[in-house]
């Protein structure tokens, strides 16, 4: 891969990761933007229990079990193919005994639930 000055030489311009999701997303505070980064959010969550269900040796239909849903509702979780329910995922993050933090932003003002 060639580093930044070689491709300075050339002529490339680097873009940053937030220059490029603001041309082709949309700017921090726009609904485009904030829909983005919920999914994202949604996404690294089912990341996170796939990761910690597969550290417990836990089968799909084994963590459904211990929360009394079915195995294709932890697929879609992990999947971020259905929107979950609050609830169903503290559920989740109890079953597998991990430790979950929120992060509440409100304007001026920062919220930490642990």
């Amino acid at each position: 891969m060639p580093k930044n000055n070689d491709m300075k030489k050339k002529g490339l311009k680097t873009y940053t990761l937030d220059e490029v999701t603001d041309k082709h997303i949309g700017k921090k505070g726009t609904p485009k933007r904030d829909q983005f980064e919920n999914e994202l959010r949604l996404d690294l969550i089912g990341k996170a229990i796939k990761q910690a269900r597969k550290e417990r040796k836990l089968t799909q239909a084994q963590l459904g079990g211990l929360i009394g849903v079915q195995k294709a509702q932890i697929s879609k979780i992990e999947n971020n193919l259905a929107d979950a329910r609050f609830e169903t995922i503290l559920k989740v993050f109890s079953a597998l005994n991990a430790k979950i933090n929120f992060n509440v932003e409100l304007e001026n003002q920062n919220l930490n639930l642990t």
